[in-house]
């Protein structure tokens, strides 16, 4: 069994929330007094789990590095869901919403996707096997618990994916500054999936072409494109406030 080791109060924290029966061991930093612990060691009292007091060289050890807060835990791999999972995904849905990542390789602006992607209530992100960053622990500790509750799917060939989509009935928009249509008026009700690109590249040729549509945020300052985390939560809160 693949292990990964998930750091950070608030990551560990919403660990033990959402998906307690992966907490494997916890390992606290030695004489560190803080409050904030005490529900993370009442957790791993309900819930079995041994604690292990450590020396900061140790946790640092763990985490190579990584700012942890003194508090490590050793956890159950995230998996991730496939094609057959997404189709019983959207099966499910009377109006599916989907958020397709192509080619995001930054383990902090994925960790932050999900953070988004689970406030706007999307039922699952998208993303290819290769050539994309997958949920790491550094992922886990941005994304403060959207990891483990947010379905993230890999599939071997994303543009069959949208093809597969867009067969079941879903209209499929990309983010691309080359358009002239904005997400305001965009279309992003009903059954939809929202497909962005990577930051400097944006969406490949191919997924470009496979869109429905496209949509850019219009840009007023100097600054020419926005982080794509950043950029994700704008569209899909757009959607968001279009859906209701």
């Amino acid at each position: 069994m693949s292990a990964d080791f998930v750091f950070g109060i608030h990551a560990v924290s919403a660990l033990f929330e959402r998906a307690p029966e992966d907490v494997l061991e916890l390992f606290i930093l030695k004489d560190k007094d803080d409050q904030r612990l005490q529900p993370l060691l009442k957790f791993a009292r309900d819930f079995g789990v041994s604690v292990q007091y450590c020396n900061r060289r140790a946790l640092d050890e763990k985490v190579n590095g990584a700012q942890h807060q003194g508090v490590v835990a050793k956890a159950r791999a995230q998996q991730s869901g496939n094609e057959q999972d997404l189709a019983r995904i959207v099966s499910e849905q009377s109006s599916p919403f989907i958020l397709i990542l192509d080619g995001i390789t930054d383990p902090h602006n994925l960790g932050a996707i999900l953070r988004s992607a689970d406030a706007a209530g999307v039922h699952a992100v998208v993303a290819a096997k290769d050539r994309s960053v997958k949920v790491t622990p550094v992922v886990r500790k941005v994304a403060c618990g959207a990891a483990e509750v947010v379905p993230f799917i890999t599939v071997t060939n994303l543009a069959r994916t949208i093809r597969e989509l867009k067969d079941a009935g879903i209209w499929v928009v990309g983010a691309a500054g080359e358009t002239e249509t904005t997400i305001y008026q965009t279309k992003l009700n009903g059954p939809l999936a929202i497909a962005m690109g990577a930051e400097g590249d944006g969406l490949r040729r191919l997924t470009r072409e496979l869109c429905d549509s496209l949509m850019k945020i219009p840009m007023f300052g100097s600054v020419s494109s926005l982080n794509v985390s950043v950029a994700t939560g704008i569209c899909l809160f757009e959607a968001v406030r279009q859906r209701q």
